[in-house]
């Protein structure tokens, strides 16, 4: 696997990421097949991935959880963990800390290594400018 600096930070990540967008899935409901979704992110991270993205949407809303289970077992320390704030929902300055929160939870971790705003529209960024969001972001 290749690994490149990414930006000023001190972390190499792998060249190939893998975005959970689109997990396998099942003929049935829940629709998200969960334990082949495991399988998956963790065969990437055992083959050298240690970039992970998602956002509040991904997986039909159930890839924060997915990822969350499967970074247990020591995955977590292994990999760079990226979501998102879902813009769409945000409506006050302390939805920031309420998503946040709550995608902590799902991703059964206490930090993320890069949090970006989701789907960041000419509307949205104004948004994040009045709700002060960058501040946010800095803190």
């Amino acid at each position: 696997m290749e690994y490149r600096k990414l930006g000023s930070l001190d972390w190499k990540v792998s060249a190939l990421g893998f975005g959970a967008m689109r997990l396998p899935t099942k003929k049935f409901l829940p629709r998200v097949d969960w334990d082949e979704s495991i399988k998956l992110i963790r065969y990437g991270i055992d083959k050298g991935i240690n970039y992970l993205d998602t956002g509040w949407i991904y997986g039909l809303g159930a890839s924060e959880k997915i990822i969350g289970k499967a970074l247990m077992d020591g995955y977590r320390e292994k990999v760079f963990l990226v979501t998102k704030l879902p813009m769409f929902l945000v409506r006050k300055t302390e939805d920031f800390y309420k998503y946040l929160n709550q995608q902590l939870k799902s991703l059964q971790t206490d930090y993320l290594d890069a949090y970006f705003f989701h789907a960041l529209s000419r509307n949205q960024f104004k948004k994040v400018k009045e709700l002060k969001l960058i501040e946010k972001m800095e803190e």
